[in-house]
């Protein structure tokens, strides 16, 4: 019921009419598109399947807000932009948010959901992967015959005294050292790491148990490992070149790749000079470093700009010409560095501040697992739309954030939505599409 006595806002008039406003307003949610959400979520059966592997210990005589409603309320909120938990105290009472979670009560509160995350451990966390992975799997109607794994680390920022925080030299601050694992726009791994390990601990050991997990869906498919000089390991190296998997992969520069690049640097400064463009000159020669135990495919890019020389070089098994490998398959990697730029500043994965170690990696698999339900949305319903291009950002704004008005009573739970929303015809059609799945 409209409450008349909450204290009035008043701003300037608009000519002969007083404007005022305050938040009597009822039941208003400012999320309606949550609903799609829970459309995704059926039509993949992420969370369900997520809630099958948690443990929980809990009597059931004294529970109010079940496992399942708890995850859905997490993810869906971080979907949704609510990054902290203590947004849910407020949030809990969104009635267009308790019907996508699948409750027609008060959602969880913040210490609740705390308590959750709190449940975390190392077992679950590595449930939780399979999942992500099998939901890749699952994303592909008929056997692909390419897959390219994209591994990359990046800076998780802490502040507090959190378990297993270290000073980074490079970063220049405490943080974690989380690992990321792409196959274009979809995630598979996101493992948080201690930042005083070496930037490619366990990478190997994942991507061991990625290629046996896809090869024993798709046996025949050519798997493409690819990252940058902090994964060019001879290990990693040595294993692919033994499990026919094939790596393009960064790798630092040294007096000895230089001397191999060195007639192309020459050619590449001398035309600089004489036209004072940018010059991109391309070779391929073999190395061997002393721990590698063979030589290996050298292609070095010699590159003279306003700025001086600036020479590049990768390592890679992989055939072709050396400018297309390192212009359209290795540089073609930044992409990922968007998708991770996604989970931080968008699905907010640096929120890492429980004190515990596994509560902290809970919370970047809330943001990966909302991460997969968006990219869900964009496969099974944004494909013949403006948006299916769209970052999760605007993908939120222009789905998820509409206003309506919302009536609950015994018989119905009715959402009226914003007659002047712009997108109407974007939501019918996604609307259309999901419940076609379900």
């Amino acid at each position: 019921m409209t409450n008349y006595t909450t204290k009035q806002l008043l701003f300037p008039r608009l000519k002969n009419r007083n404007v005022h406003a305050n938040f009597g307003g009822g039941s208003i949610t400012s999320d309606a598109g949550v609903l799609l959400l829970r459309e995704v979520d059926r039509t993949i059966k992420l969370t369900d399947q997520v809630v099958k592997l948690f443990k929980d210990e809990r009597d059931p005589a004294y529970i109010e807000h079940t496992a399942e409603t708890m995850f859905r309320q997490r993810i869906y909120g971080l979907a949704l932009g609510y990054e902290d938990l203590n947004d849910h105290d407020t949030l809990r009472n969104d009635i267009a948010f308790q019907t996508a979670v699948g409750q027609d009560k008060k959602l969880a509160s913040s210490p609740t959901l705390c308590r959750l995350e709190n449940k975390a451990d190392r077992k679950f966390a590595v449930d939780i992967h399979k999942i992500m992975i099998d939901q890749f799997i699952a994303s592909f109607k008929a056997p692909p015959t390419e897959l390219i794994l994209d591994f990359d680390a990046t800076d998780d920022e802490v502040h507090g005294n959190q378990e297993g925080k270290y000073y980074h030299g490079y970063y220049g601050n405490h943080c974690f050292l989380p690992l990321y694992v792409f196959c274009g726009k979809q995630l598979l791994v996101s493992y948080l790491r201690p930042s005083n390990k070496d930037a490619a601990h366990h990478a190997w050991a994942i991507l061991s148990l990625l290629v046996k997990r896809l090869r024993q869906v798709w046996p025949n498919v050519k798997i493409i490992f690819r990252g940058d000089s902090g994964f060019c390991r001879h290990e990693m190296l040595e294993w692919a070149d033994k499990n026919n998997v094939f790596y393009i992969v960064g790798i630092a520069q040294n007096p000895n790749l230089k001397k191999g690049l060195a007639t192309r640097m020459t050619e590449a400064e001398f035309t600089f000079e004489q036209t004072k463009q940018k010059q991109r000159l391309f070779s391929e020669f073999e190395y061997g470093a002393k721990t590698w135990k063979r030589k290996r495919r050298i292609i070095g890019k010699a590159e003279h700009t306003e700025k001086g020389a600036n020479p590049r070089f990768v390592v890679t098994n992989l055939e072709g010409d050396p400018q297309h490998l390192y212009d359209n398959i290795y540089c073609a990697r930044g992409d990922m560095e968007n998708r991770i730029k996604d989970q931080q500043l968008y699905l907010f994965s640096d929120r890492t501040s429980c004190q515990k170690w596994w509560p902290n990696q809970l919370r970047l698999l809330f943001s990966s697992l909302a991460y997969i339900l968006l990219e869900g949305l964009r496969v099974y319903a944004l494909q013949k739309t403006e948006l299916v291009l769209a970052s999760i950002e605007t993908i939120r704004l222009k789905l998820f954030k509409i206003g309506a008005i919302v009536i609950r009573n015994t018989r119905s739970i009715h959402l009226m939505l914003s007659s002047s929303y712009p997108y109407q015809e974007i939501f019918k059609a996604v609307h259309k599409q999901l419940t076609a799945y379900g």
